[in-house]
């Protein structure tokens, strides 16, 4: 059994009240970024793989530490399952929170747009084309690429606290870049965006999809603009029939005394990268949806540290006809 955390963290921004790079424990909880997303789940199986050394157990047990998990994964654990070919009969991504047990995650694009203006001094508008203006106008277009994705529902559960019961499709402009100086019109401008994919959507149908309707968006608003998908992670949806999954379950069950619903993240992890390579994979974790995960102030509660240990000893005191 493959046991799965990274330890890559996004910037920490501005603003904290706790130092970001300085452990900080308060009131049962631990402050710094990368506390809940993901380094808790790295100290928590460490923890359970300490506890469970030179004990004769029917399975072995592998910690994988990823990196580059916040910026896709590809030189991550991707490089290690795909590439390097690590091996193993079923995945547990300690990288979730502890409401549910996750038997999926999103795909993922992230696209980049750019648009063609003309540059120009501010004063003489007429002889330039804006390239911000232009980019509005296809961003514009493209709330309708929205609404038509926010449409596509999951066979899975959305998390707890989200705005419809099942995972949605998922639009977002993230990035928006253009500009040198007030008074120059600029010639060119370039917005990002994020795409999240229905766990069990394909990822090739999602890309000819988008790219249908950037083609028409063109057309439609005669923006000179081009496309360029920089990042895609196809989701992946385990079938809760598995043996694995039910072990799982009733690990969780023994371990915190509750018997938790399935669902699916709403964001990507590094277990699409298992799942494409065969092997069962489901997520459970330390990431409360109230730890500030990604922002100001971050936090994980111990408790969940110990119960995460805890289930990680559970399973790895259980029979290999339980996994496989």
């Amino acid at each position: 059994m493959l046991l799965e955390s990274h330890f890559d963290v996004v910037p920490a921004g501005t603003g904290w009240k706790y130092p970001p790079f300085k452990l900080t424990i308060e009131n049962e909880k631990a402050y710094g970024r990368g506390t809940a997303d993901n380094k808790a789940g790295i100290a928590a199986v460490m923890g359970a793989l300490r506890e469970l050394s030179g004990k004769e157990l029917d399975i072995n047990l592998k910690l994988i530490a990823g990196v580059d998990e916040e910026i896709g994964g590809r030189y991550g654990v991707d490089y290690v399952m795909t590439d390097y070919g690590l091996k193993g009969d079923a995945a547990l991504i300690v990288d979730a929170g502890p409401e549910n047990l996750f038997l999926g995650a999103s795909g993922i694009i992230w696209g980049k747009v750019t648009v063609n203006g003309k540059q120009g001094h501010a004063g003489y508008p007429f002889n330039a084309k804006n390239a911000v203006n232009e980019a509005v106008k296809l961003m514009a277009e493209f709330e309708n690429y929205k609404k038509m994705v926010e449409q596509k529902r999951s066979v899975l559960q959305a998390p707890p606290g989200s705005p419809n019961k099942f995972v949605w499709g998922r639009y977002s402009v993230t990035m928006v870049i253009a500009g040198e100086k007030e008074n120059v019109i600029p010639g060119n401008c370039e917005f990002r965006f994020d795409r999240r994919l229905l766990p069990e959507e394909p990822i090739d149908q999602a890309v000819t999809e988008l790219e249908k309707f950037f083609e028409s968006a063109v057309n439609k608003t005669g923006v000179d603009a081009s496309l360029e998908l920089v990042n895609r992670q196809q989701g992946y949806h385990t079938p809760q029939e598995l043996p694995f999954v039910q072990t799982v379950s009733e690990s969780i069950k023994k371990t915190t005394g509750e018997s938790l619903p399935f669902a699916a993240e709403l964001g990507g992890n590094d277990g699409s990268f298992f799942a494409k390579n065969g092997i069962p994979v489901v997520c459970y974790g330390t990431i409360r949806a109230d730890t500030r995960y990604h922002g100001v102030d971050e936090f994980v509660y111990l408790q969940d540290i110990q119960k995460t240990k805890d289930l990680v000893v559970n399973l790895g005191k259980v029979s290999k006809d339980k996994i496989k």
